[in-house]
């Protein structure tokens, strides 16, 4: 079994004795499934699974469910036999978002209390948004995420004394020995081609067959890109187009979305005409957003400039696959003629909401941009992050501009690189490109400076 942090959650809300429902949140094939069974199982006598998705299709006994004593009889129909009570029966709905009016029964399922719930979904984020009675009070919405890269290097055998040494290193302001540095940036290379999806980190651990893990990226691709007629057969083809153009926009040197270029046969094509499509790739999680930020002032999200905006893949695995396909000598051999500086933002932006960051750019006409601005709390402020791919890490016009203007107030900036280099120089320290997976959003993971 992979290891996922997200599991210690889900335990420790379920022992908590806490009526709130947990919601799990993200995008298909993530392993949100998977992970709800192995916690509840291991935790309750009786685990009753209801795969919503199964029954629209099949028998239809949720359909029209919209009270508590209809839902009992319908829950009796899959499971009469596993009705226990609330201390030793957990009740998993799953694919939660094909009936939403399940979502509203929530509330009244808890204040009954008969049994203990949870459940998930693929489109929680679009569902919700389209939900006239949101039980708000009664729900804990959290959101789940392809593997990052701590988790794939423990699926790899990396063990806990390794990553604790690396994280005491990473604090301190230590590089790691330069074999171990070699060894991590193999691995790093290789999880830029696999990704975070667990299917694929599985196909790795126990084949290395890339042929098969990137049939199944190409597979994963074209089902993320064609599940928006699910959510309104309207915009599908919009949303779809707007999906399979983020890696050319990643391409281009400003990296946002131009909205002229989603459609050309529009002459004034504008930002606002596709906010429903942006909203759809971001809630339904399988695009990462980045939003502008051209006077950064602490919280960012005061500072954002609506109309300017970056669009990341959920997984590099994806990414990689389109980019190279089978051609993994592009990553791992540090070809010169191939410029990896999209990857290497899309693994970033993919750490960083993993570990509960709000992702923001800097852009500024006159100074150039940086690449992440992330919310740095313990010195109320901002801190920015410039990810290299290349030997040149140590050219950063726009970052030095950053971090001298005094009335940004910043204490640091952060290169990440390949380099296993790690040192201060002024405002800016360098660190190697895997150290990003130790900054954590809701405790104070930045070294001592």
């Amino acid at each position: 079994m992979l290891f996922r942090k997200i599991a210690a959650t889900i335990e420790n809300h379920l022992k908590s004795k806490t009526d709130i429902i947990l919601l799990i949140d993200g995008a298909r094939q993530v392993g949100k499934t998977y992970i709800v069974r192995y916690v509840a199982k291991a935790m309750f006598r009786n685990f009753i699974e209801i795969n919503l998705a199964e029954d629209r299709e099949k028998n239809k006994y949720f359909e029209n469910v919209r009270l508590v004593d209809d839902f009992y009889i319908a829950l009796s129909l899959s499971a009469g036999n596993k009705m226990g009570n609330k201390e030793d029966t957990i009740v998993f709905l799953d694919e939660i978002q094909e009936y939403p009016h399940l979502l509203t029964l929530l509330k009244f399922l808890r204040e009954d209390g008969r049994f203990t719930y949870i459940a998930s979904g693929s489109l929680l984020g679009v569902t919700l948004l389209q939900t006239p009675s949101i039980p708000m009070g009664s729900i804990l919405k959290i959101r789940m995420y392809p593997l990052d890269f701590e988790e794939f290097l423990i699926a790899n055998g990396v063990g806990d004394l390794a990553l604790s040494s690396m994280r005491d290193s990473y604090r301190n302001l230590r590089p790691l020995d330069p074999n171990i540095h070699a060894y991590i940036m193999d691995l790093f290379k290789k999880y830029l081609i696999c990704g975070g999806l667990p299917a694929a980190v599985n196909l790795f651990v126990e084949s290395k067959n890339i042929s098969n893990i990137r049939k199944y990226h190409s597979n994963t691709y074209e089902y993320y890109s064609g599940d928006a007629s699910k959510y309104d057969m309207k915009r599908k083809l919009k949303i779809s187009r707007i999906y399979e153009m983020i890696p050319s926009f990643l391409e281009n040197k400003k990296k946002r979305i131009v909205a002229k270029d989603i459609n050309p046969h529009i002459k004034e094509s504008r930002y606002s005409m596709y906010t429903d499509e942006f909203d759809y790739l971001i809630n339904s999680g399988i695009a990462l957003e980045v939003k502008a930020i051209t006077n950064p002032s602490y919280p960012l999200t005061q500072s954002m400039t609506k109309n300017l905006l970056k669009l990341y893949i959920n997984d590099v695995g994806l990414l990689t696959n389109i980019f190279y396909g089978m051609q993994i000598n592009a990553v791992m051999s540090d070809v010169r003629s191939v410029n990896l500086g999209s990857v290497y933002e899309c693994v970033a932006a993919q750490e960083l909401v993993a570990h509960g960051f709000e992702l923001f750019y800097y852009d500024n006409r006159d100074k150039g941009e940086v690449d992440f601005l992330i919310n740095d709390h313990e010195n109320l402020s901002t801190l920015p992050l410039e990810i290299k791919s290349g030997k040149d890490y140590t050219i950063h016009s726009a970052l030095n501009s950053f971090v001298s203007n005094t009335s940004y107030n910043i204490k640091r900036g952060i290169v990440f690189s390949n380099s296993g280099d790690v040192r201060v120089d002024g405002k800016i320290v360098y660190m190697p490109i895997y150290y990003i997976m130790f900054l954590q959003s809701e405790i104070s993971e930045l070294p001592e400076w």
